[in-house]
């Protein structure tokens, strides 16, 4: 017993040696162990037949450690072999321990020298095919065998002594025992061994960075799981699901996932699976509650663009509101103050919207002010007060030349006549120069009775123009147009007048045109037009 204690403490402090040699940069390496395997892979053989043991290491620290393979058996003290491989005669527990590796596990051998054994592999894992063998010494042989499984039969055949499991589970382990029934009716038992399956991977456990965060930030995801060390090259799927198995990622080789913005509506149970290439195996971890947390709405701020006092009449207006904080989906909206009309809502995930009004007028100025909203409370910003700028002359002559266009016309041409004929040279108005008998009807707007009136023709005598009227027009001379008007009808109106430059007097005969000539004046058309 005291030799045992020695030598369990002299393995105790060479693994604290080991630990202590592990570098800096891989401290997990130090947990790691050599593996044993075993050849034939049965823990009890007959007395007489020979086992080899293999020892594996992952050989994470510098090879002159240890300069060759340890091998330890009960009481013996520790030998060293140059190869990994060890034949084994004699019954007892052995470990070993391979360079720059921990010691193994320890495998429990038992050579026998009963008539009838039952053989289990040394390890089993979950998912490997379960084989059982029952084994007689001797020529005699068996005729039926059966087994049991915690002291109760599960299987009876006369074709096959051997038991398989094709896939073995954690629910398979248990006590199992062989009974063997010869020709002549002996019956044989074996003794109870006990073979427990082991895990091919542990539980999946879902780890988070933070099971509180503020929405919009990144979340990362890991299914961690840990792989036996008989078993490091297992290959393994892993996928993320959320409350009722909605999966939110596709089955890969990686265990991390990378939520790059979590919202609100995100929160809820989370949890992982795990899953073998080929299918068999597969665990999901426990749930795990993510909440995500929402900023409410604060510093709600509405600008204009253009500034509230630089809005032109004609051009855009926008309003843009803004939240100093806030996060999550945000519903903005845009109002007038005197009005309390809305006048436009958006809802998105910012910090900001904008509202344009494309044509902006007078009747738009006053005061405005905008509402932020993420679900928590309702914020409302101070008012902006707007006010709209016109362009002098633009709106005044819209107008005239609408609505009033026509009449501005004709007291424009009236009054443009009048100016110039008295800045004329010598000055008299237009009864003088012509004389009270030679009053030119033209065309009345009244109807007349036919009568015939003398062609009267008569120059307008006057001074040349002069620089300070440039606005005149060039010397006249009026002609009559038509001559179905009595000369002595009176208070008639001109319904037409025409302007001809000086010259000849047969080119003054023959300036009979229509309004379209160039010679004559727009103005004298408009009041031509709008009589």
């Amino acid at each position: 017993m005291l030799l045992r204690m020695l030598e369990e403490a002299s393995v105790l402090l060479w693994a604290s040696l080991l630990v202590l040699a592990a570098p800096v940069s891989g401290p997990l390496a130090a947990i790691h162990k050599s593996v044993i395997s075993v050849q034939p892979p049965w823990t009890t053989v007959f007395r007489g037949e020979r086992v080899n043991l293999t020892c594996s290491g992952f050989h994470f620290f510098a090879q002159e450690k240890l300069q060759g393979y340890r091998w330890f058996s009960g009481k013996a003290r520790p030998r060293e072999t140059p190869g990994n491989t060890l034949e084994v005669r004699d019954s007892g527990q052995y470990r070993c321990q391979a360079p720059g590796s921990l010691p193994s596990n320890t495998v429990h051998l038992i050579f026998s020298s009963a008539s009838l054994i039952l053989q289990a592999p040394y390890s089993v894992f979950e998912g490997d095919e379960l084989v059982l063998r029952c084994q007689k010494r001797g020529r005699e042989k068996l005729a039926v065998v059966k087994y049991t499984w915690n002291r109760k039969i599960i299987s009876g055949t006369d074709e096959s002594f051997d038991l398989l499991i094709p896939k073995a589970s954690l629910n398979n382990s248990g006590c199992y025992q062989c009974i063997g029934f010869l020709e002549n009716a002996h019956v044989l038992r074996t003794s109870q061994t006990n073979i427990q399956i082991q895990e091919l991977f542990s539980r999946p456990k879902l780890e988070v960075t933070d099971s509180q965060p503020i929405e919009g930030k990144p979340v990362n995801l890991s299914c961690r799981t840990q792989l036996p060390l008989e078993r490091p090259d297992t290959r393994l799927h892993f996928a993320f699901f959320r409350d009722n198995g909605v999966m939110i990622s596709n089955q890969s080789g990686s265990r991390d996932l990378q939520i790059t913005a979590i919202w609100r509506e995100d929160s809820g149970s989370y949890w992982c699976g795990a899953e073998t290439v080929t299918g068999g195996i597969h665990k999901r971890s426990l749930p795990l509650q993510i909440d995500v947390q929402r900023i409410p709405v604060s510093g709600v701020l509405l600008e204009t663009q253009p500034q509230e006092d630089q809005v032109v009449e004609g051009e855009t207006l926008v309003l843009v509101c803004s939240v100093a904080k806030g996060t999550g989906n945000t519903t903005f909206s845009w109002h007038r103050e005197d009005t309390r009309e809305s006048l436009g809502q958006k809802s998105q995930r910012s910090q900001k919207a904008e509202l344009e009004i494309p044509v902006i007028g007078e009747s738009h100025a006053g005061r405005y002010y905008c509402t932020a909203d993420n679900g928590y409370v309702l914020i409302q910003s101070q008012a902006v007060n707007v006010t709209v700028r016109s362009i002098p002359g633009i709106k005044r002559s819209l107008v005239a030349g609408g609505t009033t266009g026509g009449s501005l016309s004709i007291l424009l041409a009236v009054a443009l006549l009048f100016y110039c004929w008295h800045q004329r040279k010598p000055e008299m108005s237009l009864s003088q120069s012509l004389g009270p008998a030679s009053r030119i009807p033209m065309a009345p707007l009244s109807t007349g009775d036919g009568f015939q009136g003398d062609i009267i023709r008569r120059p307008l005598t006057v001074g040349p123009p002069g620089p300070f009227n440039p606005m005149c027009p060039a010397p006249v001379e009026l002609q009559q147009l038509y001559i179905n008007v009595h000369p002595r009808e009176r208070d008639l109106v001109y319904s037409e007048i025409q302007i001809s430059q000086p010259g000849a007097e047969g080119e003054a005969n023959t300036f009979r045109t229509s309004l379209e000539n160039q010679h004559v004046s727009v103005v004298y058309s408009e009041v031509k037009t709008q009589l």
